[in-house]
């Protein structure tokens, strides 16, 4: 048994041999590049071979892959294979799989490179082979008065996006395509990206995706397969560690604020390993979002198992795949305050802005918003970040007016956390675990969080008001 003190001290623990267990399925690699590799036109080297280590499972290739490979479907789609049998050979993968599916990280820009590549495979006239999301990107592009970013790096930027929409994605700009129609359906394999959209898709919906990140998922959405290893295979799916959180009060188990944190403290203790969560009175698909997204920010969750609530797991010996847990953590109202009080890094009341929408809102977050605002208006800066299918919605709907009239500027295209859009430099409050571990660090603000109903009262009135009645 794991105590609170030792949970808490152990803040680092998913980087520890003694508190992570690595991955099933995944091994050390070797990786050596061609001593005179290609130099193409985008002026970055490309290997034309990855040599791994001898003592890997062999690669068993279809006649199609073995044509990818080869170039005889094209340049891009050649150097997109390579690069995904370095990436399956590294996974320990004796073969590939298909996927229905595939949702690109990489659309941020990030500095010279990402664009470079994505050019490259493009360049040949390269196109996905599998219905294909974006996520966020740095523009708003719908509200350009937003964003406040060097001229040149906003024409990168858009230059990016669009190079991805003539590979043949689809221009969602969505952290949250889980909220939109390309929702995966349970056992479908799919290579997703974005963290929180990686565990959210093996959780809450029950398809399968590895933790893909940057170039490796357009080159799955490419090529249309993935490495048959990891989060992909059955047996690496069941449950390592049990957090029992019956010791919580049921009505802070029932709260929207209590899965943010519960999801920091279970990524904080289970890193790369797969948590398993007993305990939970109810949970909609709101909360298992912000509890996946918290943990995959906090650690590398990629899944976690929610017993009763999540697909995989009816039941914990169903969850655990009928082993034992390598551990149990029982969850105590001390050990969640003290992780609560870590979301926070501000001092004192003064706010600037408040920020909600990280992951996207949904539709039916924007509705709870409406209803806790009760027609007043925020007296300092106030943004919601959601998708444009889910904007859309809200608007036909009337609430992006309604929520214009409080005070609540929407953005769409990307995130508050992300993009320098909060104009204030005072501290920012927010009920998003994830923007709060981010955002000190991405944007150099002081954050406060709490739940919803405490992010509008002190939108409301320009402080920050706390309400400490469930936490008691």
């Amino acid at each position: 048994m794991v105590s609170a003190e030792n949970l808490v001290s152990l803040r680092n623990a998913g980087s520890t041999n003694a508190m992570v267990s690595e991955r099933r399925g995944s091994y050390p690699v070797s990786v050596s590049q061609n001593p005179e590799p290609k130099v193409p036109a985008t002026g970055y080297r490309i290997p034309d071979t990855v040599n791994v280590r001898t003592s890997m499972p062999s690669l068993h290739l279809s006649q199609t892959d073995q044509s990818m490979l080869d170039g005889e479907q094209g340049e891009s789609l050649a150097l997109a294979m390579r690069i995904l049998l370095a990436v399956a050979k590294a996974m320990g993968a004796e073969r590939l799989l298909d996927i229905t599916g595939a949702h690109i990280d990489g659309c941020l820009y990030q500095g010279k490179v990402g664009l470079d590549f994505v050019e490259r495979m493009a360049a040949d006239g390269g196109r996905v082979r599998v219905p294909t999301t974006l996520n966020v990107s740095s523009l708003d592009l719908l509200h350009p008065e937003l964003y406040r970013v060097d001229p040149g790096e906003e024409a990168a930027s858009k230059r990016l996006m669009s190079t991805y929409e003539s590979l043949g994605c689809r221009p969602t700009w969505t952290c949250s395509p889980y909220h939109i129609d390309v929702r995966p359906e349970f056992g479908e394999q799919v290579a997703w990206a974005e963290s929180n959209a990686i565990v959210f898709a093996n959780s809450v919906l029950g398809a399968r995706t590895h933790r893909y990140g940057d170039f490796i998922d357009i080159c799955a959405a490419m090529t249309g397969r993935a490495p048959a290893a990891g989060l992909h295979l059955e047996e690496n799916r069941r449950g390592e560690i049990v957090f029992d959180v019956s010791g919580i009060s049921r009505e802070l188990r029932s709260s929207d604020v209590f899965f943010p944190v519960l999801g920091y403290a279970v990524g904080t203790a289970a890193g790369k390993s797969i948590p398993v969560i007993v305990g939970l009175v109810s949970a909609v698909e709101d909360q298992l979002k912000a509890l996946g997204a918290t943990a995959a920010a906090a650690g590398a969750v990629g899944m976690f198992h929610a017993v009763g609530f999540t697909p995989e797991a009816p039941d914990l010996e169903t969850a655990l795949g009928g082993l034992a847990p390598q551990r149990r953590i029982d969850v105590t109202p001390e050990m969640l305050r003290t992780f609560r009080d870590e979301l926070t890094t501000a001092k004192g009341d003064a706010l600037g802005a408040v920020s909600l929408g990280t992951p996207h809102a949904s539709y039916d977050e924007i509705v709870s918003l409406v209803e806790v605002l009760g027609g007043r208006r925020s007296t300092i800066e106030a943004y919601v970040s959601t998708g444009r299918a889910i904007a859309d919605q809200a608007a036909a709907a009337g609430l992006v007016d309604v929520l214009a009239a409080a005070g609540f500027t929407l953005v769409t295209d990307t995130c508050t956390y992300i993009t320098p859009i909060i104009r204030t430099s005072g501290a920012v409050m927010t009920n998003s675990g994830k923007w709060a571990y981010y955002a000190p660090a991405n944007l150099g603000v002081p954050v406060h969080f709490g739940s919803l109903s405490e992010v509008v009262e002190s939108a409301v009135a320009g402080r920050v008001v706390r309400d400490e009645a469930l936490w008691s």
